[in-house]
């Protein structure tokens, strides 16, 4: 009975590692596409600081993941002590890192509010100016996502406009219609869209379009997350189990 029970847990632990194997592959397919993708994100992650870090982080775990769960079913199948020790020391300091950071995503919700990015946008927005990291990446989110501020163009009728501008209330070009949606793409109507022609505008904010775009794929990353971290839960319990009862 004994024996039935070890072997029972070594091919749950082996089933257990090749989802985190398959979820660390994932993570790590993710953090190359977002680092490479050449449809305009690239350009809005190398531009912000925050979330070129993050790409990076999101690489390091994909690995990392993909590592562990590779040894984890090397050290469940070969029945070796020491290769799941390594595993459990590793796989709870990563998930003690996940919940660390779902709890200060948490914490700092309120920083990815509406009136957040309103009031960033009014302070720091430079127009054209694309040698300011945070004036490139508000033109290049404008551009992809074929949107203009955060709720309209009414966020920028508080921003001065370009000193050769005579057009008090300009917005800027990156608000204006696009043929195809990158900064290469030619305009619908320049001349005319900075006139105040609201058919060669972009009129919806970027928050609502953002939003509704990503609203599916946060609550997939959310259950995907919880996932992880129950699938990484039983795989330590099972492995601490598993290397008891090697004798």
């Amino acid at each position: 009975m004994e024996g039935d029970c070890l072997s029972c847990m070594k091919y749950l632990m082996f089933l257990f590692n090749f989802f985190i194997f398959l979820g660390g592959a994932c993570l790590l397919g993710l953090g190359i596409w977002v680092i490479v993708d050449p449809t305009g994100f690239r350009e809005i992650v190398a531009a912000n600081p925050l979330l070129f870090t993050g790409a990076y982080i999101m690489l390091a775990m994909g690995a990392m993941l993909f590592l562990l769960g590779f040894l984890g079913c090397c050290g469940a199948i070969r029945e070796n002590k020491c290769l799941l020790l390594f595993f459990f020391m590793f796989i709870l300091l990563i998930f003690l890192a996940e919940l660390s950071a779902a709890i200060l995503a948490f914490i700092f919700r309120e920083n990815l509010t509406r009136e957040f990015f309103t009031k960033e946008l009014k302070k720091h927005y430079q127009r054209n100016n694309d040698t300011d990291i945070f004036s490139s990446t508000w033109n290049s989110v404008m551009i992809t996502f074929a949107c203009c501020g955060v709720n309209g163009p009414e966020d920028f009728e508080a921003i001065p406009h370009l000193p050769h501008s005579s057009l008090e209330k300009a917005i800027p070009e990156a608000c204006c219609q696009r043929e195809l949606q990158s900064r290469e793409g030619m305009f619908v109507n320049k001349e005319e869209c900075l006139k105040g022609n609201e058919r060669f505008q972009n009129r919806q904010g970027c928050y609502t379009v953002i939003l509704n775009s990503f609203e599916t794929y946060v609550y997939l990353a959310g259950a995907l997350a919880i996932g992880v971290l129950a699938i990484e839960l039983f795989a330590m319990i099972f492995a601490m189990c598993l290397f008891r009862g090697i004798q």
